[in-house]
């Protein structure tokens, strides 16, 4: 469980970040999950967008479910947008504050 101080330290590391997960008319499926498991190995910390047009969840629905399903949690999510973070078992590049 991440602590206030940590999320907040989190949220400035990902303003940063590009979106590299994109969420659309498919909604959730093995493939979203498989990308954000990979994407989340490889960088710890990943922002994420919903097409709020076409996508038939919310945003928070959809972070909350890839979180679940990834092992990871949940950021932030402002708007369409969503950041989360799994530390990495091997190597951590992100290091937290107490």
């Amino acid at each position: 469980m991440l602590t206030s101080k940590q999320r907040a330290y989190l949220r400035s590391l990902a303003v940063g970040e590009d979106t590299i997960l994109m969420v659309g008319k498919g909604g959730l499926s093995g493939e979203i999950n498989a990308q954000a498991d990979s994407a989340l190995e490889k960088r710890e910390l990943i922002k994420g967008r919903i097409l709020p047009d076409s996508c038939p969840v919310s945003p928070r629905e959809a972070a909350e479910a890839i979180a679940r399903d990834t092992g990871s949690q949940v950021v932030q999510v402002i708007g369409s947008k969503f950041v989360l973070y799994r530390r990495r078992k091997k190597d951590p590049q992100i290091k937290l504050p107490r």
